[in-house]
């Protein structure tokens, strides 16, 4: 008789040891910036307004908070997309919170106004403004011309009865006195939101929790701390994204952003979809609120429509995520599924469980695999897993320097 087991207690989890509280102090909320900053890498291509609609479901039934539109700014045709999209969203009664970016210029900042007005719906604006010395003396910028130009920005978006959303860009490798100065004049001029943004990928662990700490010490300066909230808005460059995505909410910031499958600039922007996948995992999504069996297909939507393939090894939606062609991996997952066990068949060999996300481990043929290989394919594929059959893929597999496909074996077992 097959019997279930308690998987979790089948686990000793390192993860959990010395935890003195919990790991979040709010249930986290996200921006998703495919469709802005997404776009901005190179090598995507820019959906259509159709395909952007059916992202912007997705992020819905995922429990995303917030979404960027765009950059009205940009020009005529991104001022189409964004009052379509803010209209679909009434339509459709989305519970999207929508934001735009713009440049601490009227000329960025107007077209988001008129687009509120006409359709009846607040904007945050988002408007940023290059913050680091190194920026600053590559543009020519005097700390004087920051602080018009935000003070300026500012007042125009307040005056007009919309969020402010203050953006210093490159602020993890700008100066503590600048920074001091910008966030000072935005939130005194009406600003509701600071947003850190890791422009480049710079920070550290170290360097996030120190720009923290300064930036919250401020706050608390101004007793501002009720009235004004933190995002963090990460880049990847040195491959930290994801981690400093998490180790922000830990720490106390209100919103982290990303853009699915990652897209961005250079080497892309932090993984929404692994942000929301490493949360669950934490058990820190409430399930009612994120419907994540959705996950996956969102992911390939975003690559579908921007053009952006899945890498095979991508976390979750690649294709090996859940595929092994090795003989003790292979072997592992076999035994557990004659147990009829599908949870323990899920887990032994994968720190994820592959069911939850409509995905299922996957058992392939290669040069490193065993004979059980072979017969759970055989198996699988309707073949009878004869010991002469078996043998013959078997030897047919060691002679390869890659998995075989579905059609290689088929042609094994053919001729």
């Amino acid at each position: 008789m097959n019997q279930q087991h308690n998987t979790a207690a089948l686990i000793y989890d390192w993860n959990e040891r010395e935890r003195t509280g919990p790991l979040l102090r709010r249930p986290p909320r996200f921006v998703d910036e495919t469709i802005r900053d997404g776009l901005q890498s190179p090598s995507v291509r820019d959906p259509t307004i159709e395909q952007k609609m059916e992202l912007l479901r997705y992020m819905d039934r995922l429990g995303i908070q917030c979404l960027n539109l765009g950059l009205p700014g940009a020009g005529t045709r991104a001022q189409e997309d964004v009052e379509r999209l803010l209209r679909m969203i009434v339509e459709e009664k989305l519970n999207l919170t929508p934001n735009c970016a713009a440049r601490t210029v009227a000329a960025d900042i107007t077209p988001i106004i008129d687009i509120s007005q006409r359709v009846g719906v607040p904007i945050e604006v988002t408007a940023f403004i290059g913050s680091s010395p190194i920026r600053s003396y590559a543009e020519g910028w005097d700390t004087g011309r920051l602080v018009k130009h935000t003070r300026d920005a500012v007042q125009l978006i307040v005056k007009n009865g919309l969020p402010a959303s203050f953006v210093t860009e490159d602020t993890t490798r700008s100066h503590p006195m600048t920074l001091d100065l910008l966030f000072r004049t935005a939130i005194d001029e009406g600003a509701t939101r600071l947003v850190l943004c890791d422009t480049v990928g710079h920070a550290t662990p170290d360097g996030l929790r120190n720009l923290l700490n300064f930036t919250k010490g401020l706050l608390r300066a101004m007793d501002v701390e009720d009235r004004v909230e933190l995002d963090w808005h990460g880049h990847n460059d040195r491959g930290m994204a994801l981690t400093l995505g998490l180790y922000a909410f830990e720490w106390g910031v209100h919103r982290v952003h990303g853009c699915g499958l990652g897209i961005g600039e250079r080497v892309g922007n932090t993984s929404i979809d692994l942000l929301l996948l490493n949360l669950y995992l934490l058990g820190l999504l409430d399930s009612e609120q994120h419907d994540l069996s959705c996950l996956v297909e969102y992911v390939q939507k975003v690559s579908e429509y921007t053009g952006v393939p899945i890498h095979p090894s991508y976390p979750l939606s690649g294709r090996d995520a859940f595929r092994t062609a090795t003989g003790v991996h292979a072997a592992a997952i076999i035994k557990a599924q004659k147990q009829g066990d599908t949870e323990l068949e899920d887990r032994v060999y994968s720190s994820v469980p592959a069911a939850v996300f409509g995905r299922r481990q996957e058992i392939e043929i290669g040069h490193y695999s065993g004979k059980s290989n072979v017969v759970y394919w055989l198996r699988e594929h309707g073949h009878e897993a004869s010991e002469a059959l078996v043998d013959k893929v078997f030897q047919a597999a060691k002679s390869q320097d890659h998995t075989l496909s579905t059609e290689e074996v088929e042609a094994i077992i053919a001729s």
